[in-house]
């Protein structure tokens, strides 16, 4: 029943709140009494702020993705032909990573000044151009200039990529404060689409029409995104923080956590230049086929990744522990891709592909638990709520996930050419096996001196309680 000489109905305390404006709101009802109590409840529709950002995301994530994965297939050999090095070629690939790793820490501390907004739409237009003059490099002179255009252009382009995610990593924690690792996670569907879908296109263009086509028709499509997210994408506004990347990194949780990101990233980093010489190699197949081996891992971390966003969200309990075995897992995936000698098993293709499909399953385990753990650590220690810890958290796992992709890379490949496959990737296991095991060991100690808190301050009230009382021995 309506609260008495309110013909509107109830209200909350602190005044009204819409429910399809988030997910999980507080419903208020009055009971029969007159008490007032709050009930959670879930919002059955989203709001039209929320669709658009999830629409804008998508087409950031599906897109961009493409623009990356697209170079794969041919750009070596054109870059060979112009005169670059196998060398220089790794380093245009790995410079990308770098300058993304420095970009990201710049604009997730200034986010809040810049705009959301026109960071996400800026970084989208600038990498729509500059993935269309990389269609235009096979007209620049061989030698020098054309390396030196190279580095500009895909340098460029890890800036305007390191702009557009870490604004939409914002944006989208803030429209879902309640369900940031589910609608990460369901998201990460698009962004394995583009992984996917980027490079058989791209050989396909390439092939029809020329080395212009892929990067043309890919870049035109990200810039006739722009005007779309220019009309839907919301404008949220936040005061400037006090708090500064320091103080969220030298936070013993927040630096292992980046410590599990980081060698994840740099796990899957490390297959890029190894996996596929690695398959040609020992199983001798046909270079079409390798790409059927990177296609289980991709499309197993895809589909896997809305469940553990899920999971990391409505179970919040659960988050560390996908972290710590999702670290373990991946450290036995490496171990047995190869397999490492000393386990003394054969290597066999089919073997090859379970172990991808697995080390897909388990780098979403870990990866989406990261976010929201991020975030309640900043809170817990003093970061007001709003677009500016948001912008410093998606900095951060931005900048750590890059710098794994440029070490995963760079070590793999010189790994490879001195110990073997086998060995490197028993290498690159280890990796993971220590963030998941200091993860794992933080966990259990910080559970450790919880429950020696909550003892301690039930002892203290017990304390007090009893000298409050009378002594009934005194007259």
């Amino acid at each position: 029943m309506d609260a008495p000489g309110d013909p509107e109905g109830p209200r909350p305390p602190g005044g009204d709140r819409e429910l399809a404006d988030a997910p999980g709101a507080w419903a208020w009802l009055w009971f029969g009494d007159g008490r007032l109590a709050g009930v959670r409840e879930t919002a059955r529709r989203l709001s039209r702020d929320q669709l658009f950002v999830l629409i804008s995301t998508a087409s950031l994530n599906l897109g961009s993705m493409m623009c990356y994965s697209i170079l794969g297939p041919f750009f070596p050999q054109e870059a060979e032909k112009k005169g670059a090095s196998n060398t220089v070629i790794g380093m245009i690939f790995g410079s990308y990573a770098l300058f993304e790793l420095v970009a990201s820490l710049v604009f997730g501390k200034y986010l809040v000044h810049v705009g959301a907004k026109f960071m996400f739409v800026a970084g989208m237009f600038v990498s729509g151009g500059v993935t269309i003059l990389f269609g235009v490099l096979d007209q620049v002179p061989e030698g020098p200039i054309f390396i030196a255009m190279c580095f500009l252009v895909r340098v460029t382009d890890a800036i305007s990529f390191a702009a557009a995610i870490t604004a939409s990593s914002s944006v989208l924690a803030k429209a879902f404060p309640n369900h940031v690792a589910t609608v990460m996670g369901s998201l990460e569907i698009f962004s394995g689409l583009g992984l996917v879908l980027g490079p058989p296109l791209g050989g396909f263009l390439y092939q029809s029409f020329g080395y212009e086509m892929p990067f043309i028709f890919l870049g035109c499509a990200l810039l006739l995104m722009v005007p779309l997210n220019m009309c839907i994408l919301p404008n949220y506004e936040s005061a400037p923080g006090k708090h500064s990347f320091w103080k969220l990194v030298t936070s013993p949780k927040v630096a292992l956590i980046a410590f599990v990101i980081n060698a994840l990233s740099s796990c899957f980093g490390f297959l890029e230049p190894t996996l596929s010489l690695f398959v040609v190699e020992k199983f001798n197949l046909p270079a079409g086929y390798v790409g059927l081996v990177f296609l289980g891992l991709a499309l197993s971390y895809t589909i896997s990744s809305p469940l553990f966003g899920l999971l990391s969200d409505k179970m919040p309990h659960l988050r560390k522990w996908l972290l710590v075995f999702g670290s373990l897992i991946t450290a036995g995936c490496y171990m047995l891709l190869g397999p490492v000698p000393v386990l003394h098993i054969k290597s066999q293709l089919w073997l090859l592909v379970l172990v991808s499909v697995i080390n897909g399953i388990s780098a979403g385990m870990s990866i989406f638990p990261t976010f929201p753990e991020i975030l309640d650590c900043a809170y817990e220690n003093g970061f007001e709520e709003g677009l500016s810890t948001l912008g410093l958290v998606s900095g951060l796992i931005s900048a750590m996930w890059s710098v794994g992709a440029f070490v995963g890379p760079t070590l793999g490949g010189f790994l490879y050419e001195k110990i073997g496959f086998e060995w490197a990737a028993a290498v690159q296991g280890l990796w993971a096996l220590t963030s998941g095991l200091a993860m794992g060991l933080f966990y259990l100690l910080e559970h450790s001196r919880r429950r020696r808190s909550k003892l301690h301050n039930i002892l203290g009230t017990d304390g007090e309680r009893a000298a409050l009382l009378p002594d009934e021995s005194q007259p």
